[in-house]
């Protein structure tokens, strides 16, 4: 009796661990796929407001902004794509990476992808800072320099950039591998066998970290500016509604992209530099799925905080008010105006003539 109750024992702990198996398998699948679609339909909604946008508009340093701006968009949508498709390929073959992968060809492409699609966002949102310092606080610079070929030489050396980080590991013949949980590949994340092993992860958290760290010193800085001069120029100081929207876009990325990728840019340094070998697959697991959140909420930054929907917040926001913020709504209507009205860069103090709009030509 006494054997045959502990088979059946140990049948049903079989049983059960079967199942929550393959409940856990279903569980993430279904999260992958959601979040692919998801990303997906936010990302192409908000490319298709950007392409709109785009074709409005002809003042340079908004023009600009939109080249930089769809860029991000259509690399967050790729990522969720490629990204999305090699995942549920993984789980497709029950993540039997020996089975469909024996030469690790697919663990390295996936590895290039994670580390391209998560570098290129974050390197393109620090370009759209400096360049939009840049406009804020140097108009004429701006306009004089930065010309859209400038700006399309910057894009692709961004790009060129984090591909070539990506391409490190299977260059420097370091191939990304099969972490912990068997559903992604990244570099090599256990006990690092040489320096190697410590400085490709680093190169990419570092450069990550830095992008960070610039985008919050520019936007922080043309804010500033920004403010700075509605406050000194209340009433010569017309057409910065513009100024005001990419501002509030680039800032509200920049919190994103902290919130979503400081977990893991800081998680990644500490597990390559750590002097033993701990358990740590699933810390960087969730920390991963974190950053994976940043694709899907970049393209509702643009969808959201457009002038038309900030306008009817702060319309909203004044009705609620009533007359305590008679000052502000003046302010809100001068700031906030048609997007049709002539845009005049940066105010001067000395300058009483405004800045006219310089035309560019259409980005081909």
């Amino acid at each position: 009796m006494s054997s045959n109750d502990s088979s059946e024992t140990q049948y049903r702990s079989e049983v059960r661990d079967s199942n929550s198996t393959c409940c856990h398998k279903e569980l993430s699948v279904t999260a992958s796929v959601i979040s692919m679609t998801v990303g997906i339909f936010s990302n192409s909604f908000a490319l298709f407001i950007l392409i709109k946008s785009y074709s409005r508009h002809r003042i340079k340093s908004k023009a600009s902004f939109l080249l930089f701006a769809s860029s991000l968009v259509t690399t967050d949508l790729l990522g969720h794509l490629i990204n999305g498709s090699l995942v549920l390929h993984v789980y497709r073959f029950h993540r039997k990476w020996d089975t469909f992968d024996p030469h690790g060809i697919v663990c390295n492409i996936f590895g290039v992808c994670m580390v391209f699609y998560g570098l290129s966002p974050l390197l393109l949102s620090s370009a759209m800072a400096v360049e939009r310092f840049i406009g804020v606080t140097k108009p004429i610079f701006h306009s004089a320099v930065l010309s859209s070929h400038l700006m399309k030489r910057l894009l692709g050396f961004t790009w060129l950039l984090a591909a070539l980080v990506a391409f490190l590991p299977v260059l420097l013949r370091r191939p990304y591998e099969v972490q912990r949980s068997r559903s992604w590949c990244f570099f090599h994340m256990d006990q690092p066998r040489d320096w190697l092993d410590v400085l490709l992860p680093l190169i990419f958290s570092i450069l990550g970290l830095l992008a960070l760290l610039l985008s919050i010193v520019c936007n922080t800085l043309a804010s500033c500016a920004l403010l700075h001069g509605r406050l000194r120029h209340k009433h010569g100081c017309r057409g910065t509604s513009y100024h005001l929207e990419m501002i509030c876009q680039l800032l509200a990325i920049m919190l994103v992209s902290c919130v979503c990728w400081g977990p893991l840019l800081v998680h990644v340094i500490i597990l390559s530099t750590r002097a033993k070998d701990e358990p740590s697959s699933f810390s960087l697991l969730t920390t991963v799925r974190m950053a994976t959140w940043n694709q899907i909420l970049d393209p509702w930054v643009y969808i959201l905080l457009r002038k038309a929907v900030l306008r009817k917040i702060f319309m909203l926001f004044h009705s609620c008010w009533g007359s305590k913020l008679h000052t502000f709504h003046r302010w809100q209507r001068s700031t906030l105006g048609s997007s049709r009205e002539p845009s005049k860069s940066y105010c001067i103090r000395y300058s009483r003539q405004p800045l006219p709009d310089t035309a560019v030509q259409s980005i081909t």
